[in-house]
């Protein structure tokens, strides 16, 4: 079987699917449309986001069995057409879970701490110390939309301090030790820390708005490490300004483009000029997931994935 690679990962990928018997090419600078002239040849193709998997390259993947992605999400695939032709998808969340509940507890903490205010504060000569009085953790309620790898992987963290854990998520019986799953209703009742774990799907974009946001009861900080779309980016900050979010932590931001390389190219949104200046808003690029072992755990997972798939079964 041969295998086109379109993105760079860990070396152990391409080192192991060589040693299971795999014929493995690399293709990491042509177009979308020069790899959909020659991706016929292939059996199968990983993928981290370089561009998107639609119905137009599925037809030109005459003899395609598997598309692994080295990420959690599949939304850059046609997901429904491609099992319709028949094509295997395999994700690996299993891979950078640990990475991402890490990132989401390490925002948290700064926000509450003031963290990136100080520092800056202190690197300018300034010495701030009842301006930087921080919140601690314990006695709070979190709640969790979303709960499968990434959720839980937070909530693991979370067992560390004397706090209470609601989940939300659309599928049933996902609670768990960690945390107690309720009715969106509940959570948005009871949470006074609000953090995203969902992928990219038409319920989930745009799901925090106005009307999501202000049928909390209580404000809340608000930390999101799982999709940027799934948060309207006027409304939060118009929430900011009404202090109906404390503070928030973000990882992926609404602009992002769907490769998650880069930002825009156009005229910077107005509401992003209100994030970059605001001192309770931290923004990191897209890396909650992306840590050193993480990589390396990513690219495992795959080829565990393909071994299963495809030589062992």
């Amino acid at each position: 079987m041969k295998i086109l690679h379109l993105d760079s990962n860990h070396p152990l990928l391409i080192e192991q699917l060589n040693a299971l018997g795999f014929t493995n090419d690399e293709n990491y600078t042509a177009s979308k449309e020069e790899i959909e002239r020659i991706i016929e040849h292939y059996d199968g193709c990983i993928i981290r986001s370089r561009f998107k998997i639609d119905k137009f390259f599925l037809d030109a993947a005459k003899q395609l069995k598997f598309i692994g992605r080295v990420g959690a999400g599949l939304e850059n695939i046609d997901c429904d057409y491609a099992e319709k032709k028949g094509i295997k998808l395999i994700a690996a969340p299993e891979g950078n879970r640990n990475a991402v509940g890490e990132h989401s507890l390490a925002l948290l903490l700064s926000l509450f701490n003031k963290l990136n205010k100080a520092d800056r504060e202190v690197r300018n000569g300034q010495w701030l110390r009842e301006a930087n009085r921080g919140l601690e953790l314990d006695g709070k309620t979190i709640g969790l939309i979303g709960y499968g790898n990434m959720g839980k992987a937070f909530a693991k963290k979370l067992r560390g301090f004397e706090v209470e854990v609601l989940c939300y998520d659309i599928k049933s019986n996902v609670g768990d030790a960690n945390a107690t799953q309720v009715s969106l209703k509940e959570l948005q009742e009871r949470a006074e820390v609000l953090s995203l774990h969902t992928p990219e799907t038409p319920q989930t974009i745009h799901m925090v708005n106005s009307a999501f946001i202000n049928g909390f009861t209580n404000p809340f900080w608000l930390i999101n490490t799982a999709r940027g779309k799934s948060v309207v980016t006027k409304d939060l900050v118009a929430a900011l300004k009404s202090e109906k979010i404390l503070g928030a932590g973000l990882d992926v931001l609404e602009y992002e483009k769907s490769s998650f390389e880069n930002l825009f190219t156009s005229k910077m949104p107005d509401p992003f000029q209100y994030l970059i200046t605001a001192e309770n808003v931290i923004l990191t690029p897209h890396v909650a997931g992306w840590t050193m072992e993480s990589k390396e755990k990513l690219a495992q997972t795959i080829v565990d994935k393909i071994k299963s798939f495809f030589v062992n079964s």
